[in-house]
């Protein structure tokens, strides 16, 4: 079985990781303090300290490299030079996943590099970015295709919802929120796990998806129910905004990969959690 290198083990990671280790493969994770060490041990997960400021900084790097699938897995830090520095980041790493055995990569992107286009939006749209988050992640998606010594197959994924990571606090009690009729893409942590399980043990190399929950419903049905559902004070929307707006189409990705969604629906996934806890 492979052995796969995962550079950022949180709140995705993290899981990710014990999946990967409970389909026998052999994992090494990658965390920015020596704190968490303990916690990826005890889940059966060799720890690795790699921190990207922008360059590399590991003790052991070389012994991280050496697997044969890579996934890289964090998101780009929230900063004025976020472009910039991203871009860095991802540049420092490129070399030491040329001169080791890496041959194949998976990169956890985001559904930031869509603009809203009030329509449905698809992996071959090609728009620039409204915030810098996602003119970042879309450059260094490009950067990362380019690279003839591994393949890399990109995963957009959503909002990232599910267990501690609860949709009811982002807006509970706030007032005059905007864009109440916009559709939301979520998407839970199970079914990320899910998709990046799928195109590595499927070997789905060189390609771009998107990934969302099929359903869209409106930000203020959604957020309302949200916040209900864990005992909070629902927000109030503004009302005769504009609407301003995507739809995340992940139809490619489900085709690719024979994948159906566990959590089809955000709403249902709300009750179902409420079940859950």
């Amino acid at each position: 079985m492979d052995s796969i290198s995962l550079l950022g083990c949180g709140w995705l990671g993290f899981p990710l990781g014990k999946f990967l280790l409970s389909q026998g493969y052999e994992v090494k994770g990658s965390v920015t303090t020596t704190e968490k060490f303990p916690l990826l041990e005890a889940a059966g997960i060799q720890p690795f300290q790699l921190i990207l400021a922008p360059e590399l900084q590991a003790e052991n790097a070389q012994n991280f490299f050496q697997s044969e699938i890579l996934i890289i897995n964090f998101p780009p830090k929230r900063r004025p030079d976020i472009e910039e520095y991203h871009k860095a980041q991802i540049k420092a790493l490129i070399p030491y996943i040329q001169n080791k055995q890496i041959k194949k990569v998976v990169f956890v992107s985001s559904t930031s590099v869509y603009p809203n286009l009030n329509r449905e939006v698809f992996e071959q749209d090609d728009h620039t970015p409204e915030k810098g988050s996602g003119k970042a992640l879309k450059t260094v998606e490009a950067m990362l295709m380019a690279e003839n010594s591994f393949q890399t197959t990109v995963v957009r994924f959503g909002g990232l919802v599910g267990y501690d990571r609860l949709p009811g606090r982002f807006l509970a009690s706030k007032k005059e929120v905007s864009n109440p009729d916009a559709p939301v893409n979520l998407i839970h942590q199970d079914d990320c796990i899910e998709i990046i399980f799928k195109i590595i043990s499927q070997g789905v190399w060189g390609e771009t998806f998107n990934a969302c929950a099929d359903k869209h419903p409106i930000r203020k049905d959604y957020y309302r129910q949200a916040a209900l559902q864990i005992g909070l004070e629902p927000p109030e929307f503004a009302v005769n905004t504009e609407t301003d707006y995507k739809i995340i189409n992940s139809d490619k990705m489900k085709k690719a990969l024979h994948f159906n969604f566990k959590y089809p629906d955000p709403i249902e996934m709300l009750e179902q959690q409420d079940k859950n806890a």
